[in-house]
């Protein structure tokens, strides 16, 4: 079978880093691109974090009182998807300004957007002060943050991506990457000291909220970051040339259709991988395995690190060998993985189920790594925030949204995690098929 190829993929006129880079408003550092394209989202995934990790232990009981067990765990989960839903509204909506107005007009308007619907959560009334309306308010404030995330991703990596020498773009786009890495273990550490040092009662009635709250200290942190960086240098030169989409998303949908499906459906494993293993696993060894949620927390932070330490190593390595071989290697791992990871989560032991999360998020991070700069570099310049943000968020949908859920339900119906490794494995098995059709960027010039 013929590979797919992009048609309209275009020559470079791309010009040399140090030379774009004088074009810019301010002076450009490569720490400083780091730093900004790395701060803001891993605060945006910090806050988008905190809601999981909220839905796994609290909200089901706090907003959902009248369900069950299960059926609270299941509506918590649901109004967590509700994020997954908005963030292609936001891809799109931020991906137009992102291709028309500039990059760093839109990383500054979604992490207020995002920080906005977080902050919002810390204050929300529950079920029992204000009845129906508290679960309505929770999921207008868990859509606020997935259309703020929706445009972030897409920003952060163009930032990152864009100002890269394009032998080393693997490279600078992990900076980003390595942002939900941070922000799950920050997330985490909150719930884990608070859990620590109080009661059990104290948390379920107002200490979930503080690490909600304190977000608004990050996102100020994060705004003034932000201000401080000049627009990308490959986006000035577009805009100088008069390169300018006029609708982003139709362009895109009209002119590279095939990739924006390919590339969509590939990175549902990411999605898969990461919240099946951190959200849906915290829920499954608190309610089903009956293990102590602080053990877990570790755990689950445990293997975030060493998915941050993985990833600007599998970014290297795919601007070495390549994108498609990595995220090739990535859906072997899972597939490899599924059924022992699940396995050694049951067994109970605390080291058996770090290694497991462990093992399951280096897979994650052998697709997740060169994805940023995959991805970006599979579209055209005048609509590339748009593509990328597209084919990211779209795929969160399933694999973020959908999973957890669709988990918890195949728990329940079987009372088996055997068919949870067989869906994580069958994603798994997608992701290499859709891969393969994509054409190899690594080495290329953005067009």
């Amino acid at each position: 079978m013929r590979r797919y190829s992009d048609p309209d993929h275009q020559a470079s006129k791309e010009q040399p880093l140090n030379t774009l880079a004088q074009t810019s408003a301010a002076p450009v550092s490569a720490s400083r691109i780091a730093i900004a394209s790395f701060i803001g989202t891993a605060i945006e995934f910090y806050d988008f974090y905190l809601y999981g990790t909220a839905a796994a232990l609290v909200f089901g009981h706090q907003f959902f009182p009248t369900f069950s067990a299960l059926a609270g765990t299941l509506a918590a989960f649901a109004t967590f998807g509700v994020g997954f839903i908005a963030r292609p509204m936001g891809a799109v909506v931020f991906g137009h300004f992102g291709d028309r107005v500039g990059r760093k007009a839109m990383l500054v308007a979604s992490l207020l957007v995002m920080g906005t619907g977080t902050v919002a959560i810390g204050v929300l009334p529950t079920y029992h002060a204000i009845g129906i309306g508290a679960p309505i308010l929770l999921v207008l404030c868990r859509f606020l943050q997935g259309f703020g995330l929706g445009g972030e991703w897409g920003g952060a990596v163009l930032l990152a991506t864009e100002y890269a020498p394009k032998n080393r773009r693997g490279l600078w786009s992990s900076f980003p990457q390595m942002g939900p890495a941070i922000g799950f273990i920050i997330a985490g550490a909150a719930f884990l000291v608070l859990g620590r040092t109080m009661s059990e009662q104290s948390f379920d009635d107002w200490g979930w909220r503080i690490p909600f709250l304190a977000s608004a200290l990050l996102v100020v942190l994060g705004y003034y970051i932000r201000m401080k960086i000049a627009e990308t240098p490959v986006f000035e030169r577009a805009m100088a040339e008069h390169d300018k989409a006029k609708v982003p998303i139709v362009e895109v949908v009209k002119r590279q259709p095939a990739t924006l499906l390919l590339s969509t459906c590939a990175f549902i494993l990411a999605h898969t991988l990461f919240y099946t293993i951190t959200t849906f696993s915290l829920s499954y060894g608190t309610t089903v395995l009956k293990l102590d949620k602080n053990m877990l927390l570790i755990c689950a932070m445990i293997s975030a690190l060493v998915m941050g330490l993985a990833t600007p190593v599998l970014a290297t390595w795919s601007d070495r060998v390549g994108r498609k071989r990595v995220c090739l290697g990535a859906a072997v791992l899972a597939v490899v993985w599924a059924f022992p990871m699940f396995a050694l989560i049951n067994t109970g032991n605390p080291v058996l189920i770090a290694l497991a999360m462990a093992v399951g998020m280096i897979a994650f991070a052998a697709l997740f790594a060169p994805m940023g700069a995959f991805l970006p570099e599979l579209f055209a310049t005048r609509y590339r925030y748009t593509g990328a943000s597209i084919a990211y968020n779209a795929s969160g949908v399933i694999g973020g949204g959908v999973s957890p859920i669709l988990a918890t339900q195949l728990i329940a119906a079987t009372g088996s995690s055997l068919p949870v490794s067989g869906y994580v494995a069958l994603i798994a098995v997608i992701c290499a098929g859709c891969v393969w059709f994509l054409r190899e960027t690594r080495g290329g010039d953005l067009g």
